[in-house]
């Protein structure tokens, strides 16, 4: 099914899921992509989606070492159809069209949020989570994003400060908290509320687990990924106190922002 947004998507107009029309990329859109990932990085991502999907790995896969902040400041209700960012193989949101890279389940669109096709001013909200590390020119993909959002509307972005390398299809970016806020406020945006979502413990067992990867031989480094997780995963708790310590951004794993476009 392919979705965008129409004209009528501008304020004063809500689009839904029906009446939604793709708008090609423009000129200027055109002459400023980026060159795409080799054809390779996109097929070892997908078949990375496709074993997730598979009831053998969701058996299992340890639990993520890894624990979300309470107190973070997620997007507001809105009245409109949103934009869910980086989406794939992942529950879809409710009044939400899920965009990703690549045709994978549960993509509405198979888009580069780089050049967005939607139009200006035509979504409620936007929601991206974890995918401006993997993207060579986040300046510009903050700015597409910004560009299809409402006058008024929310952004909330999610991205990594201390993570081990991990590319889907490749891994490009890491911020501070100020790094992100300024890339948010340069797109004409006001910043709500930024902060921690995964803390100091989810850097230190991330960075943990990676290790345990690289000592292992080659074909046993999945093996030793796995077993470091089962073993030091129910550490991340300590998080739920550290998140609350006012340097416990100096080690945070990923932060936020909440942002509302001027």
């Amino acid at each position: 099914m392919v979705l965008a947004f129409l004209a009528a998507g501008s304020a004063g107009n809500t689009p839904d899921r029906d009446s939604v029309t793709v708008r090609p990329p423009e000129d200027h859109q055109k002459d400023r992509m980026p060159e795409p990932p080799p054809a390779d990085s996109n097929n070892e991502m997908l078949a990375h989606y496709r074993r997730r999907e598979s009831r053998v790995y969701q058996i299992l896969r340890a639990p993520l070492p890894l624990v979300h902040n309470p107190k973070e400041k997620m997007l507001p209700p809105a009245e409109g159809l949103g934009l869910l960012v980086g989406g794939a193989c992942a529950p879809g949101w409710a009044g939400f069209v899920t965009i990703d890279m690549e045709a994978a389940a549960g993509v509405d669109v198979a888009a580069d949020v780089q050049a967005l096709p939607f139009r200006d001013n035509s979504v409620a909200a936007v929601e991206c989570d974890a995918v401006l590390e993997h993207v060579r020119n986040p300046v510009l993909a903050v700015a597409e994003m910004v560009r299809v959002l409402k006058p008024g509307g929310y952004i909330h972005i999610v991205v990594p400060f201390n993570q081990p390398f991990h590319a889907y299809p490749s891994d490009f970016q890491r911020w501070t908290i100020p790094g992100l806020e300024g890339l948010l406020t340069s797109a004409q945006c006001d910043v709500v509320e930024s902060g921690i979502r995964t803390g100091p413990t989810a850097t230190i067992l991330a960075y943990f687990c990676e290790y345990c990867r690289i000592l292992a031989p080659k074909s046993l480094g999945k093996v030793a990924y796995a077993a470091a997780n089962w073993v030091v995963w129910p550490l991340r708790y300590l998080d739920l106190w550290l998140n609350r310590k006012p340097n416990a951004h100096i080690l945070a794993n990923c932060i936020y922002v909440l942002a509302r476009k001027r």
